[in-house]
């Protein structure tokens, strides 16, 4: 069974900026933000956004499913005391430019955005609202994603899936009974996206022993005191277990908060979501639809294994890059490829550098292991989390062939300028440690 967890127990100080920096003295502050996770929010609906000054002329966002899950809901009990402006995206919205574009125009005449829905509504919102500088608040429909607190958004740009400056939310409202009556798939989604906290944390860790990229410790701390429940007992989402429930939703937005605290979503995306972005971008145009989280928690297992790979051995040693500009066009094509080269070349190691880092590696070797080790979930026990919740596990699961994957997490690396244990392996003779990943 899971423990039950007082609600808002971590939450409610953040919020009203009391709750003090591990890394520091004075309390930690962060926008102006109301959260409800409750059993239920029927009929709250308009006193939980009066109180945000959102304006007078409310646009609802949502899609079709969504709309018929809340967003009609949410309508009507916002139209009692504003004007509401129904926003019913078509089909199945994509996050990209061209869609926000979209959003923009029929949201024009409205003083704020409401999201109705999960990642895709979510990241056309807070990226549309922050482009016309308006407000924007969000009710949740389903547990899928931990981006509802974050003020990033995930939005692909000419073919290239960027993690962009967007707005924060003024509201995150979260009904559990809406979300527990999710698709079991979007449940363990969440589950899977919950689960890369531990290889983000490793890779942020690498990057920090390695180049003393900044780093903290809060966005973890917040997650210390639900992610247990999840490790613990994950069939407790799927029998619908309130507790289990409350849990996951409080764990999706505390790691959106860490991404706000840390102004970037350095503690929840790294290698495993460079993986994910690359399968976004490059997948079969006839592979069925997969939702986020099932991609993240795939790769996630990949990036343990990789991790605890590289680790396994002395000091990895150091080799010239073989890659370039011209390379990473023929991968990528020529539009892409440039926008990569520019993202990998902030991070590829010239000849000095790499002559500085492998000294640091030879020195330091055993003090960065014993610090990322500290912060890794084993890969085993990942394994049987996402076994144990039915979440996809293998490349098949989510409709990728093994040589596609494989591509996919050998190339994911050119995506962005962060340095992750995808780089280290790459730009040493670890890449062995991919290719035994992707054997396991």
């Amino acid at each position: 069974m899971t423990s039950a967890v007082t609600p808002l127990d971590v939450l409610a100080p953040l919020l009203r900026g009391e709750w003090r920096d591990p890394d520091g003295s004075a309390p930690i502050r962060i926008p102006p933000l109301a959260v409800a996770i409750e059993r239920s929010l029927a009929g709250r609906e308009a006193d939980l956004v009066a109180p945000l000054g959102l304006g007078r002329r409310l646009a609802v966002v949502s899609d079709a499913t969504t709309r018929d899950v809340l967003g009609a809901r949410v309508e009507r009990a916002l139209a009692r005391a504003t004007t509401v402006e129904a926003v019913v995206l078509d089909g199945t919205p994509h996050a990209d430019a061209s869609t926000v574009e979209r959003l923009r125009q029929a949201c024009a005449g409205a003083d704020a955005l409401v999201a109705v829905g999960s990642g895709t509504i979510n990241d056309l919102c807070k990226y549309a609202a922050a482009q016309d500088g308006k407000p924007y608040a969000v009710f949740a429909t389903a547990p899928s994603m931990n981006g509802y607190t974050s003020k990033n958004a995930a939005i692909t740009v000419e073919g290239h899936k960027k993690s962009l400056a967007a707005a924060a939310p003024v509201g995150v409202f979260m009904d559990l009974t809406v979300l527990a009556a999710a698709p079991a798939r979007m449940i363990r989604a969440g589950l899977g996206d919950s689960l890369c906290r531990s290889t983000a944390q490793a890779d942020w860790l690498l990057s920090h022993h390695l180049f003393a990229t900044p780093y903290r410790r809060a966005p973890f701390v917040l997650l210390a005191d639900d992610e247990p429940a999840l490790l613990n007992d994950p069939e407790a989402l799927l029998r619908n277990d309130p507790d289990a429930m409350r849990s996951l939703a409080r764990t999706l937005v505390l790691s959106g908060l860490g991404m706000t605290i840390c102004d970037g979503s350095y503690p929840a995306s790294q290698g495993e979501h460079l993986i994910s972005h690359y399968i976004d971008m490059r997948a079969p145009a006839d592979r069925a639809a997969y939702f986020h989280g099932e991609q993240v928690g795939v790769a996630t297992l990949t990036m343990a294994r990789i991790q605890e790979s590289v680790l396994a051995a002395g000091p990895p040693r150091l080799s010239p890059d073989a890659v370039g500009q011209a390379e990473l066009r023929r991968r990528f094509g020529d539009d892409v490829g440039e926008s990569c080269w520019r993202e990998f070349a902030a991070k590829r190691l010239t000849d000095e550098a790499r002559v500085r880092l492998q000294r640091h590696l030879d020195d330091h070797w055993d003090e960065i292991c014993a610090s990322v080790r500290r912060a890794m979930i084993p890969s085993e026990r990942i394994r049987d989390m996402l076994r144990r919740a039915n979440c996809a596990v293998t490349p098949a699961d989510i409709g990728l062939t093994t040589g596609f994957y494989a591509t996919a997490v050998h190339d994911a690396r050119f995506l962005r300028d962060r340095y992750t244990f995808l780089d280290l392996a790459g730009d040493s003779e670890r890449r062995d440690a991919v290719n035994a990943a992707l054997a396991a």
